[in-house]
């Protein structure tokens, strides 16, 4: 049975994945979404109101955990960012070793466990490191998904699971079965895998002080910020005084918790939860859905509205995302990712995509010098110096892409956005008309010049480029959009170049 998916239920199963799941997807995902929640009506032969009916009170069972798969599509390997797993067993082990004197227990916690290989590895890193065997070592692995955990209880992989495993490890825990490689006996014994959705609150797993280490690596990127915010603080109340968070390469805990200390050793960062302060998780589940859609079309047709210029505008919303998302005055200064041999902009990329533009910025300075002459990261520089209003910087860094790649549509665009902030509108418009005639697919600088044309008076010639720019937002390249949007989605941008188009027209 087939049955096609209308726009209102893609975005009430949107809204059902916040709320079961925890899990964002912004507009420009509702396409791929609709595909999603399509293949699911096909494979359960319902129609879309009874399936989201059913997906609404559903048990954590079978169903979110197909979904949860469908949505987050993790990558995982034995031994991923080993230098995390070294400084487990060199600075991290010892200290709570030290702690636990009197317990003579630790507990160690993989959130978000996958097929099992986070939580193996770390249990071949500990193996044989207690000091003696009245010691005990307690791992739990835990993901909303059934089907992997089948898999990770099974415990049997590819070689290509073991891409990043030294191979005396792989001498040690793994014996061929067939084609697959099966984990030792003594490893799997060591694990303890269940079915559990981090995103919910559940006070008796969540114990105060439980915990001495937990993995939560590649999790809380796929969360809401609000989320994300309540999943570190159960994490950080589970953690005793002095326990250990492991996140991924690309995430930190900037906006999202002041229960942690920055600490780097072994070429890898991690936090410690403080000695000094008791976490205290929200007094209310949150809500899981940010700032997307309407809520986005309104504010930028009210930041126009309010006479700014677009790069005001800019600047606005990028003030709005910092006060939603920054950490506060207090907060440890984000650390750059250890140093690259080759650089590479990942991590940069990802946390402009999460709207924290103050840390990608940093990040993006402190690459090596090399990176001086990339014209990649030079372009996401001066984009994020726009969004921080470090305009003359911005521009400087524009001339420099340029001097590298003299036809780069992005920087002669960011360029009049600078020019427009400096108050030279001619040198503004002479930008955009350049990023057109070298990019006509381009969207941003056709709104920008209608833009300019309205705070010049030129109804006519603001109808002309909003009226273009409306049909080539509708096609442009998400991506794209995400760099050059100025915080604002495909659906706020449309609706105010609708807005505007209709203002000019003199209909309400």
């Amino acid at each position: 049975m087939t049955v096609l998916t209308r726009t209102d239920q893609v975005e009430r199963f949107r809204g059902l994945i916040a709320r079961r799941l925890g899990l964002q997807f912004e507009d420009a995902r509702l396409g791929w979404l609709g595909d999603v929640l399509q293949r699911q009506l096909e494979r359960a032969h319902q129609t879309d109101d009874n399936y989201l009916d059913w997906l609404e009170l559903e048990a954590m069972g079978t169903e979110l955990g197909t979904l949860a798969e469908e949505l987050t599509v993790p990558e995982t390997y034995f031994f991923r960012n080993i230098d995390q797993f070294r400084a487990l067993q060199e600075q991290v082990l010892p200290d709570r070793l030290r702690a636990r004197a009197g317990q003579r227990c630790l507990r160690i916690l993989s959130a978000g466990c996958a097929s099992g290989e986070e939580a193996y590895s770390i249990a071949m890193a500990l193996h044989g490191r207690l000091p003696d065997p009245a010691w005990t070592l307690s791992i739990q692995a835990v993901d909303v998904n059934p089907v992997v955990l089948d898999k990770a209880r099974r415990a049997r992989y590819t070689t290509w699971s073991l891409r990043e495993t030294p191979a005396a490890l792989q001498d040690r825990w793994f014996r061929l079965e067939g084609r697959e490689l099966a984990v030792d006996e003594d490893i799997r014994n060591a694990v303890v895998f269940e079915q559990r959705n981090i995103h919910l609150h559940d006070a008796g797993f969540w114990r105060p002080g439980l915990f001495d280490v937990v993995f939560c690596r590649n999790v809380l990127m796929y969360f809401t910020p609000q989320n994300a915010q309540a999943a570190v603080a159960r994490i950080a109340q589970s953690l005793a005084p002095g326990g250990v968070l492991f996140l991924g390469h690309a995430e930190t805990l900037r906006g999202l918790s002041q229960d942690f200390q920055l600490r780097h050793t072994h070429g890898t960062f991690y936090y410690q939860r403080k000695d000094t302060t008791e976490p205290t998780l929200p007094d209310h589940e949150p809500v899981a859905v940010r700032p997307i859609g309407a809520a986005r079309a309104a504010a930028a047709v009210a930041a126009v509205d309010s006479g700014d210029s677009w790069v005001e505008a800019i600047a606005k919303a990028a003030e709005r995302i910092r006060t939603l998302t920054a950490a506060p005055a207090a907060a440890p200064a984000y650390a750059a990712a250890p140093p690259n041999p080759a650089w590479h902009l990942g991590q940069a990329l990802e946390l402009f995509r999460q709207e924290r533009f103050v840390d990608a910025l940093d990040l993006v300075q402190a690459l090596p010098a090399e990176s001086a002459n990339d014209p990649d990261a030079l372009l996401l520089h001066a984009v994020l110096l726009v969004h921080s209003g470090q305009l003359a910087q911005a521009e400087d860094a524009c001339h420099r892409l340029l001097a590298v790649d003299g036809l780069n549509a992005g920087a002669h665009y960011v360029l009049a956005l600078c020019r427009e902030g400096a108050g030279d509108r001619a040198g503004a418009v002479d930008r955009d008309q350049a990023a057109i005639y070298l990019d006509p697919a381009f969207a941003m600088p056709r709104l920008h010049l209608g833009l300019l044309a309205r705070r010049a008076g030129d109804n006519n010639a603001m109808r002309r480029e909003l009226t273009q720019a409306l049909a080539l937002l509708k096609q442009e390249d998400a991506p794209r959009l995400l760099l050059f949007g100025g915080g604002f989605d495909r659906q706020a941008l449309v609706a105010l170049c609708n807005a505007e188009i209709r203002a000019a027209a003199g209909e309400p």
